[in-house]
């Protein structure tokens, strides 16, 4: 007989998906309203639930706020593993799929690069924040400078990894910025073009920049 795993409890699974609600509308309130103007009312209306029950889950404001960073964080960490994962084994497979990971619609989408924004604006004045998303940033950076340091070697080029792996770190946070505050954006489609076109400057063996 084969055996069948008991199921998690209902009452777990009803936790969980109430705390991932609460915080995919947290998500979306900071947003459309901000990180200021956000308020557990606002996020308690956008899930369709009380205000007591979203302070039954997180018990401020403060620790729903810090409960949707870690979230976001564990997201984008999981999506470029993965993408990593899949990756050929090659720096330059490996770059591409870093580089790719971070268009992802399910990443690059105008809430969640909203609310990354928010936290970006208030780590420097809250420690846990910043803590968080130092996390999120130091793995990433250690992997993309490893395989910039490989291709480097293999291109027998003198170029500094470190910075080279900055250069298109901050190129990617650059267009998501301005994703987010232009007047008339770019499409997400431009804005990956423009960090292959940073790849293709240091790698032109590897990639081109698009058309």
């Amino acid at each position: 007989m084969t055996d069948i795993a008991d199921p998690a409890p209902p009452r777990k699974q009803s936790r969980d998906a109430r705390r991932a609600q609460v915080i995919e509308a947290t998500i979306e309130t900071l947003a459309e309203r901000g990180y200021a103007r956000t308020t557990l009312t606002d996020v308690a209306r956008r899930a369709g639930i009380s205000h007591g029950l979203v302070l039954f889950h997180f018990a401020s404001k403060e620790g729903l706020l810090t409960e949707t960073l870690r979230y976001l964080a564990a997201e984008y960490r999981d999506n470029w593993l993965t993408a990593l994962a899949a990756a050929g084994p090659t720096p330059q497979a490996q770059l591409a799929a870093l580089l790719d990971a971070d268009f992802n619609p399910a990443i690059c989408a105008p809430a969640r690069l909203a609310a990354w924004c928010a936290f970006w604006g208030e780590a420097q004045s809250r420690p846990l924040y910043q803590a968080e998303c130092g996390a999120k940033d130091d793995d990433y950076i250690q992997r993309l400078e490893a395989i910039c340091a490989a291709l480097i070697v293999a291109d027998r080029s003198a170029l500094p990894p470190a910075r080279v792996a900055r250069v298109l770190r901050v190129t990617t946070e650059g267009v998501w910025l301005d994703m987010m505050t232009m007047t008339a954006p770019y499409a997400s489609a431009e804005a990956r073009a423009t960090v292959l076109t940073a790849a293709a400057a240091f790698f032109p063996d590897h990639f081109s920049a698009p058309d």
